[in-house]
């Protein structure tokens, strides 16, 4: 048994004199069926204890299992891979790592962020015109190169590669800076808004984020959607906030439609167009705009502001768009006329609408 553990494995060292403990690596890949049958039957002979890639990659050999539980060995499996996932069954051969040694050194090493401990997914770094830093995660498959790897990025459009079996991950990495470089308009356009204005949603704007909602006034703002392709262009806008304060605004952005200039960012359209100056973060406080709801005393709600604001000027009282519905739902005097709720604010009680919150508080 020795000649044959030692033979098979040379990678494991005896740890005690009789030669019954031993600590290292098992060679499981052996040529034929029978060679790795024998090992099989010498190992689960003794008390095994391995991690669980090494007992997912021998759940195809559990007749051997069964064969020895009949001849009453003990063997140690702690939930033996009998029952693992399928898709774990699918090792790469080793031409897969020579292969991906081969495209990293092609590329460069310094592109590679991370990789798991599997080889199989990569975070790869690049870095557009502008400086931006990007990171683009690739998931290879056991025939790679043969099957196209699954890609994906924080990106504001999908991520589409176009792959064949002679592609490498130069060519993800390539394809990746292309769409990149057509998509940095766009991220200059949302980079100004960003550094030149109070933006209120997102909070944390990432790369793959279209809307902007921007601080006017307190309980006021204004919500765009920039568009991929032609960043410039007057984007779909939206005016929040009390309907005194909204309506001027919606009347100045209708009446000078026409001035909009392509030529110019968005930022600067918005001021001719609306006649205002955005407050800035060099001029205003952000706690100037992030009035609490006056329902639940919070600013944010998960992911939620107050957008709901009380028409009466003499009030103006801010409050989540759940809050506010859940509240009016509430009182006895409040009625529904398809999905608007109709009721009166809880601080003036004058009139006050809310449509029908999709999600709850």
């Amino acid at each position: 048994m020795e000649s044959l553990l030692v033979k098979e494995s040379p990678l494991l060292l005896p740890l005690n004199k009789e030669k019954t403990v031993y600590d290292g690596f098992i060679t499981v890949q052996s040529p034929g069926s029978n060679g790795i049958n024998d090992l099989l039957n010498i190992i689960l002979h003794c008390r095994l204890q391995c991690c669980w890639q090494l007992k997912q990659l021998l759940c195809g050999y559990g007749h051997i299992v069964k064969q020895v539980r009949k001849k009453q060995r003990s063997v140690l499996f702690q939930e033996v891979a009998l029952k693992c996932r399928p898709e774990c069954r699918s090792i790469p051969p080793p031409q897969y790592y020579s292969q991906l040694i081969i495209e990293m050194e092609d590329l460069g090493w310094d592109k590679l962020v991370s990789i798991d401990t599997e080889f199989r997914t990569l975070r790869l770094r690049a870095e557009d015109s502008s400086g931006r830093q990007h990171v683009v995660t690739v998931k290879l498959k056991p025939k790679h190169p043969v099957e196209a790897p699954w890609c994906s990025a924080d990106l504001p459009v999908p991520l589409a590669m176009t792959w064949t079996p002679q592609s490498s991950l130069g060519h993800v990495h390539t394809q990746f800076l292309l769409l990149l470089e057509s998509l940095a308009e766009f991220w200059a356009v949302l980079d100004e808004i960003d550094e030149k204005t109070w933006v209120l949603e997102p909070e944390k704007p990432s790369r793959a984020d279209t809307m902007r909602r921007i601080a006017i006034a307190n309980n006021v703002s204004i919500k765009v959607e920039v568009d991929t392709q032609h960043p410039k262009m007057l984007p779909e806008c939206c005016l929040l906030g009390a309907e005194h304060v909204v309506t001027p605004l919606r009347n100045k952005l209708n009446a000078n439609m026409h001035l909009w200039n392509p030529d110019c960012s968005i930022l600067q359209n918005l001021r001719d167009v609306l006649e205002i100056e955005f407050p800035s973060p060099a001029t205003h406080e952000k706690s100037s705009f992030s009035a609490e709801c006056g329902i639940c005393y919070a600013y944010r709600l998960e992911s939620a502001i107050p957008d709901q604001v009380c028409n009466d000027p003499r009030c103006g009282q801010p409050f989540h768009q759940a809050c506010l519905y859940e509240w009016l739902r509430g009182l006895p005097s409040s009625r529904q006329s398809f999905n608007i709720v109709f009721g009166e604010c809880p601080y003036c009680s004058k009139p006050i609408t809310v449509k029908m919150s999709t999600q709850k508080p």
